[in-house]
């Protein structure tokens, strides 16, 4: 979880590439009316989240149904979002990559093709809800991936 630009995707995807786990980038799963929304420039509204966070949540539930592993790359910016995401799922852990707005913003001046760009940074930040410490880790974004990945890890006895 965390703000645009927080490298939620990169780490993900290479995190479930090591443990052999599927990766889903919530990003993808957006309906396309909050795409385009986005991509205007325009803050999505909890009304606009609200069946996102259940369609993520149903995928989470039916993998841990099955026994299965995930890796989920998500936002997860309020503590509503986050329980949502949760439910009554037990096996469901947050790691929070926690950037500053100045290294965010230059992340995202460089990033191309991707609807949630730097003029969402501002909203993202505003809508931000850090979770304590008994909610997730909390990691830093700027570290060197491998470093990252080795803290998650460790952190989840993976």
């Amino acid at each position: 979880m965390g703000a645009a630009g927080a490298g939620k995707t990169t780490i993900g995807a290479a995190l479930a590439a090591e443990l052999g786990w599927p990766f889903v980038d919530a990003d993808d799963r957006h309906p396309r009316g909050n795409v385009e929304k986005m991509h205007a420039g325009l803050s999505l509204t909890d009304a606009d989240r609200a069946p996102w966070l259940a369609s993520l949540h149903a995928t989470m539930t039916r993998t841990l149904d099955r026994r299965e592993h995930l890796v989920l790359a998500c936002s997860a910016l309020k503590r509503t979002y986050r329980e949502s995401l949760r439910g009554d799922l037990r096996g469901v852990r947050f790691v929070y990559l926690k950037a500053s707005e100045a290294a965010l913003s230059q992340r995202l001046s460089t990033r191309t093709g991707h609807f949630a760009g730097p003029n969402l940074l501002q909203s993202q930040l505003a809508a931000l809800e850090e979770p304590s410490p008994d909610e997730a880790w909390v990691i830093d974004a700027t570290w060197p991936r491998e470093r990252i990945l080795g803290a998650i890890r460790r952190d989840f006895g993976i």
